[in-house]
Protein backbone atom coordinates (compact mmCIF):
# COMPACT_ATOMS: atom_id res chain seq x y z
CA UNK A 1 0.00 0.00 0.00
CA UNK A 2 1.22 3.31 -0.61
CA UNK A 3 1.28 6.16 2.19
CA UNK A 4 2.23 9.46 2.08
CA UNK A 5 2.78 11.79 4.96
CA UNK A 6 3.46 15.65 5.74
CA UNK A 7 4.92 17.18 8.21
CA UNK A 8 7.29 20.05 9.09
CA UNK A 9 9.67 20.78 11.54
CA UNK A 10 11.23 24.26 13.08
CA UNK A 11 14.62 24.12 11.92
CA UNK A 12 16.40 24.88 8.65
CA UNK A 13 16.76 22.38 5.57
CA UNK A 14 20.44 22.25 6.10
CA UNK A 15 19.85 21.42 9.85
CA UNK A 16 16.95 18.90 9.15
CA UNK A 17 18.48 17.13 6.85
CA UNK A 18 21.93 16.27 9.47
CA UNK A 19 19.03 15.30 11.83
CA UNK A 20 17.01 13.20 9.59
CA UNK A 21 19.71 11.16 8.09
CA UNK A 22 20.90 10.74 11.44
CA UNK A 23 19.10 7.21 12.32
CA UNK A 24 20.85 7.05 15.71
CA UNK A 25 19.59 10.54 16.55
CA UNK A 26 15.96 10.07 15.62
CA UNK A 27 15.43 6.30 16.66
CA UNK A 28 14.45 6.80 20.08
CA UNK A 29 11.82 9.49 18.44
CA UNK A 30 10.19 6.83 16.54
CA UNK A 31 7.56 4.95 18.33
CA UNK A 32 7.76 1.22 19.49
CA UNK A 33 11.40 1.43 17.65
CA UNK A 34 14.46 0.11 18.89
CA UNK A 35 17.63 0.74 17.34
CA UNK A 36 20.29 -2.26 18.02
CA UNK A 37 23.21 -1.55 15.54
CA UNK A 38 25.09 0.25 12.93
CA UNK A 39 27.62 -0.22 10.09
CA UNK A 40 28.15 2.39 7.70
CA UNK A 41 25.05 2.94 6.00
CA UNK A 42 23.36 -0.32 7.01
CA UNK A 43 20.88 -0.38 10.73
CA UNK A 44 19.56 -2.81 12.51
CA UNK A 45 16.47 -2.93 14.72
CA UNK A 46 13.40 -4.09 16.15
CA UNK A 47 10.02 -2.54 16.30
CA UNK A 48 6.97 -4.02 18.78
CA UNK A 49 3.57 -3.38 18.12
CA UNK A 50 0.40 -4.90 19.80
CA UNK A 51 -3.14 -5.82 18.08
CA UNK A 52 -5.22 -5.89 21.37
CA UNK A 53 -3.71 -8.41 23.23
CA UNK A 54 -0.94 -9.94 20.38
CA UNK A 55 2.27 -8.30 21.07
CA UNK A 56 4.48 -8.95 17.27
CA UNK A 57 8.01 -8.46 17.71
CA UNK A 58 9.79 -7.50 14.31
CA UNK A 59 13.54 -7.72 13.80
CA UNK A 60 14.60 -6.50 10.75
CA UNK A 61 17.21 -4.24 9.06
CA UNK A 62 17.33 -0.88 6.75
CA UNK A 63 19.95 0.83 4.21
CA UNK A 64 20.16 3.88 2.54
CA UNK A 65 20.09 3.58 -0.85
CA UNK A 66 20.24 6.99 -1.82
CA UNK A 67 21.50 10.26 -0.27
CA UNK A 68 21.30 13.20 -2.11
CA UNK A 69 22.06 16.03 0.06
CA UNK A 70 22.08 19.05 -3.48
CA UNK A 71 18.00 18.08 -3.62
CA UNK A 72 17.63 17.04 -0.09
CA UNK A 73 16.15 13.37 -0.82
CA UNK A 74 17.05 10.18 0.83
CA UNK A 75 15.67 6.99 0.03
CA UNK A 76 15.33 3.97 2.70
CA UNK A 77 14.44 0.20 2.15
CA UNK A 78 13.67 -1.65 5.27
CA UNK A 79 12.38 -5.63 6.06
CA UNK A 80 11.40 -7.04 8.99
CA UNK A 81 10.39 -9.99 10.26
CA UNK A 82 7.87 -11.30 13.03
CA UNK A 83 9.81 -13.20 15.80
CA UNK A 84 7.16 -15.74 15.60
CA UNK A 85 7.06 -16.52 12.58
CA UNK A 86 3.45 -14.72 12.03
CA UNK A 87 4.44 -11.96 9.10
CA UNK A 88 6.54 -10.00 7.92
CA UNK A 89 6.92 -6.46 6.72
CA UNK A 90 9.02 -4.23 4.27
CA UNK A 91 8.86 -0.82 3.45
CA UNK A 92 10.55 1.51 0.68
CA UNK A 93 10.72 5.29 2.10
CA UNK A 94 11.36 8.11 0.40
CA UNK A 95 11.88 11.55 2.14
CA UNK A 96 12.05 14.87 0.56
CA UNK A 97 12.68 18.06 2.51
CA UNK A 98 11.99 21.65 0.94
CA UNK A 99 13.20 25.10 3.01
CA UNK A 100 9.72 26.81 4.39
CA UNK A 101 10.41 29.78 6.18
CA UNK A 102 12.81 29.42 8.63
CA UNK A 103 11.87 25.68 9.06
CA UNK A 104 11.71 22.39 6.92
CA UNK A 105 8.69 20.98 4.94
CA UNK A 106 9.20 17.27 4.90
CA UNK A 107 7.11 14.84 2.86
CA UNK A 108 7.48 10.71 3.22
CA UNK A 109 6.37 8.50 0.86
CA UNK A 110 6.27 5.03 1.74
CA UNK A 111 5.31 1.79 -0.28
CA UNK A 112 4.28 -0.72 2.40
CA UNK A 113 3.96 -4.36 2.39
CA UNK A 114 2.75 -6.11 5.32
CA UNK A 115 1.29 -9.85 6.40
CA UNK A 116 -0.36 -11.26 9.45
CA UNK A 117 -2.04 -9.45 12.09
CA UNK A 118 -1.00 -6.03 11.26
CA UNK A 119 -2.59 -6.81 7.77
CA UNK A 120 -5.98 -7.12 9.15
CA UNK A 121 -6.28 -3.46 8.67
CA UNK A 122 -7.13 -1.36 5.12
CA UNK A 123 -5.23 1.02 3.70
CA UNK A 124 -7.45 3.88 4.63
CA UNK A 125 -7.38 3.10 8.58
CA UNK A 126 -3.44 2.22 8.12
CA UNK A 127 -2.90 5.57 6.60
CA UNK A 128 -4.66 7.29 9.36
CA UNK A 129 -2.41 5.36 11.49
CA UNK A 130 0.43 6.02 10.08
CA UNK A 131 -0.41 10.06 10.19
CA UNK A 132 -0.86 9.91 13.92
CA UNK A 133 2.46 7.68 14.21
CA UNK A 134 4.09 10.38 12.28
CA UNK A 135 2.70 13.13 14.31
CA UNK A 136 4.14 11.48 17.77
CA UNK A 137 7.68 11.18 15.84
CA UNK A 138 7.19 15.07 15.50
CA UNK A 139 6.27 16.12 18.77
CA UNK A 140 8.99 13.47 20.11
CA UNK A 141 11.40 15.20 17.44
CA UNK A 142 10.85 18.76 18.02
CA UNK A 143 10.92 18.66 21.80
CA UNK A 144 14.53 17.06 21.58
CA UNK A 145 15.62 19.36 18.89
CA UNK A 146 14.42 22.68 21.15
CA UNK A 147 16.43 21.01 23.78
CA UNK A 148 19.29 20.82 21.70
CA UNK A 149 18.98 24.30 20.54
CA UNK A 150 18.76 25.47 24.23
CA UNK A 151 21.87 23.03 25.29
CA UNK A 152 23.61 24.65 22.47
CA UNK A 153 23.27 28.23 23.60
CA UNK A 154 23.95 27.57 26.78
CA UNK A 155 27.64 26.12 25.63
CA UNK A 156 27.96 29.19 23.52
CA UNK A 157 26.80 31.61 26.38
CA UNK A 158 29.50 29.11 28.92
CA UNK A 159 32.30 29.31 25.86
CA UNK A 160 32.09 33.17 25.30
CA UNK A 161 32.68 33.54 28.87
CA UNK A 162 35.53 31.58 29.41
CA UNK A 163 39.16 30.82 27.00
CA UNK A 164 38.67 27.12 27.47
CA UNK A 165 39.55 24.74 25.06
CA UNK A 166 37.36 23.35 22.67
CA UNK A 167 36.10 19.58 23.64
CA UNK A 168 37.56 17.03 21.80
CA UNK A 169 35.36 15.01 19.19
CA UNK A 170 35.70 10.94 19.72
CA UNK A 171 37.57 8.67 16.92
CA UNK A 172 34.24 7.23 15.50
CA UNK A 173 35.26 3.34 15.06
CA UNK A 174 35.51 0.98 12.00
CA UNK A 175 32.89 -1.80 11.37
CA UNK A 176 29.76 -2.41 13.32
CA UNK A 177 29.04 -0.72 15.90
CA UNK A 178 26.18 -1.94 18.81
CA UNK A 179 23.69 0.73 20.20
CA UNK A 180 22.64 0.76 23.89
CA UNK A 181 19.18 1.80 23.72
CA UNK A 182 16.49 1.20 26.04
CA UNK A 183 13.15 -1.27 25.20
CA UNK A 184 10.53 0.83 23.88
CA UNK A 185 6.96 0.39 24.82
CA UNK A 186 5.17 -1.45 21.69
CA UNK A 187 2.85 0.48 20.12
CA UNK A 188 -0.73 -0.81 20.53
CA UNK A 189 -2.42 -0.22 16.98
CA UNK A 190 -5.69 -0.97 18.10
CA UNK A 191 -5.50 2.13 20.50
CA UNK A 192 -4.15 4.17 17.77
CA UNK A 193 -6.38 2.94 15.53
CA UNK A 194 -9.64 3.52 17.45
CA UNK A 195 -9.96 7.58 16.62
CA UNK A 196 -9.62 6.65 13.33
CA UNK A 197 -12.39 3.76 12.70
CA UNK A 198 -14.58 6.04 14.97
CA UNK A 199 -14.21 8.63 12.66
CA UNK A 200 -15.11 6.42 9.60
CA UNK A 201 -17.39 3.60 10.73
CA UNK A 202 -19.47 6.25 13.80
CA UNK A 203 -21.80 7.36 11.41
CA UNK A 204 -22.86 3.74 10.33
CA UNK A 205 -22.76 3.01 13.88
CA UNK A 206 -24.84 5.41 15.70
CA UNK A 207 -27.28 4.91 12.39
CA UNK A 208 -27.42 1.39 13.43
CA UNK A 209 -28.22 2.24 16.92
CA UNK A 210 -31.03 5.10 15.62
CA UNK A 211 -32.47 2.25 13.11
CA UNK A 212 -32.53 -0.09 16.40
CA UNK A 213 -34.17 2.26 18.72
CA UNK A 214 -36.44 3.23 16.22
CA UNK A 215 -37.60 -0.11 15.98
CA UNK A 216 -38.34 -1.00 19.11
CA UNK A 217 -40.58 2.48 19.66
CA UNK A 218 -42.97 1.18 16.97
CA UNK A 219 -42.61 -2.27 18.59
Amino acid sequence: MELKNEFRVSVPVERAWATLTDVEYIAPCMPGAQLTEIDGDDFKGQVKVKVGPITAQYKGSAKFLQKIEEDHRVVLEATGRDTRGAGNASAEVTAEMVADGEGTKITISTDLKVTGKVAQFGRGVMADVSEKLIGQFVDSLEKKLSEEVSADAAVSEKKGNTDSDPEEQPEKSEGPRVIDMPEPEPVDLLDTAAAPMLKRFGPFVIAGLLLILFSRRKR
